[in-house]
C-alpha cells in the first residue's frame, strides 16, 4: 500500500478519538478531526508536522501555510497562529507531529556541517514537499508507537532521521533555528522562546530586545518580519492560549487562570480572552466541568 495509506492506518489506531494524543514517546504525539474546524486561535510549538490524510492551514499574519499528504510543516519557535483543519470527505484529518528539541537538532548541526542556505530569508514557519525519505521515517515511527518498548528503544533515532531530513530539505533554514541564534531571525527565535518560557513574568520590550542584542526600534521591525505581530501581542496571545490550556485541560478557575499567566486584572483578562477565542473563559471552563 501507499505509505500514506500505511501511516494513516497507523495513526488511526493510535488516535480512535477526535483530537489530539500523546503517544509512548514524549513529545511526538497524534491528531485525528473527523469534523472540518474552522479557522481558530492555536499555539504551536517547535515542531514537524506530517499529514496522513486529510488537510490543515495556518496563517501567520495575512500569509497563509498549506500542509496535507503531500506537504509538511516546519516551526522553529513558539507560535500562536489561526488553524483551520479540513478532513477529507467521508475519512478524517489523521497527523502526526513531532516536537524538535533543540539538542538533537544542535547534534545534527555538528554532525552534518550543516551552513545555512540564506539567513535572511529563513522563517520561523513554512511548508515543504514530503520526501519518499521522510515519510519513510515517519510511517516506521508510528509503527514503533504501539509497543512501549519499541517506542523506547527504536523511537529515538527514527526522530533523530526525520530531523536529519527536515533539515537537509528546503525548510532546513527554519529547523537550524530550533538550535542557532545567529542571524536577525535566529535573534528572534531565541526571544520567542524566552517569552514562552516565561510568559508570566514581567516582560518588557526594552529587556528583549537588549537580549537579541538590537535597539528597540530595529527589534520591533525584525520581531513583526518574523512573526508578523507586534512584541507585546505575541506576550498576550501567548498568556492567553496557555491560559485556556489551564482552563480546559487543568480546571482552574478564571481568576486563577488569570493571575498564573500573568495578568494582574481578572476583568482585563477576561475582556482579552473574549476578544480572542470567541467566548469567555468561564464558557470555555464551563466545557471541561459540565
Amino acid at each position: 500500500m501507499p505509505q500514506s495509506t500505511e501511516l494513516a492506518e497507523l495513526i488511526s489506531q493510535l488516535a480512535p478519538k477526535s483530537g489530539q494524543t500523546a503517544t509512548a514517546i514524549p513529545g511526538v504525539t497524534v491528531s485525528r478531526f473527523d469534523e472540518r474546524i474552522p479557522r481558530t486561535p492555536m499555539m504551536y510549538s517547535p515542531s514537524v508536522i506530517v499529514i496522513a490524510r486529510g488537510r490543515k492551514s495556518v496563517w501567520l499574519g495575512e500569509e497563509r501555510f498549506d500542509y496535507d499528504a503531500n506537504n509538511y510543516l516546519v516551526l522553529s519557535a513558539p507560535m500562536p497562529m489561526d488553524c483551520e483543519a479540513t478532513p477529507t470527505p467521508g475519512e478524517p484529518l489523521l497527523a502526526l507531529t513531532i516536537e524538535l528539541d533543540p539538542i538533537t537538532v544542535g547534534e545534527l548541526l555538528l554532525d552534518t556541517d550543516h551552513r545555512p542556505t540564506d539567513e535572511k530569508q529563513a522563517r520561523v514557519v513554512g511548508a515543504t514537499n514530503v520526501t519518499h525519505d521522510l515519510l519513510d521515517a515517519a510511517t516506521r515511527l508510528a509503527s514503533v508507537l504501539n509497543s512501549p518498548l519499541h517506542a523506547r528503544i527504536l523511537g529515538r533515532q527514527i526522530i533523530r532521521e526525520i530531523v536529519f531530513h527536515a533539515l537537509l530539505g528546503p525548510q532546513g533554514d527554519t529547523v537550524r533555528m530550533v538550535a542557532t541564534s545567529s542571524g536577525r531571525q535566529g535573534q528572534i527565535a531565541r526571544v520567542l522562546r524566552r517569552i514562552h518560557d516565561d510568559y508570566a513574568s514581567e516582560l518588557d520590550v526594552s529587556s528583549l530586545a537588549r537580549e537579541a542584542n538590537m535597539g528597540t526600534s530595529t527589534f520591533h521591525h525584525a520581531f513583526r518580519d518574523v512573526t508578523s505581530t507586534t512584541p507585546l501581542q505575541y506576550i498576550k496571545q501567548t498568556r492567553l492560549h496557555r491560559a485556556r490550556t489551564l482552563l480546559m485541560s487543568e480546571g482552574v478557575s478564571v481568576q486563577e487562570a488569570a493571575y498564573s499567566v500573568g495578568y494582574v486584572s481578572p476583568s482585563q483578562f477576561g475582556r482579552e480572552y473574549r476578544r480572542m477565542f470567541g467566548v469567555s473563559p468561564a464558557a470555555d471552563r464551563a466545557l471541561t466541568t459540565a
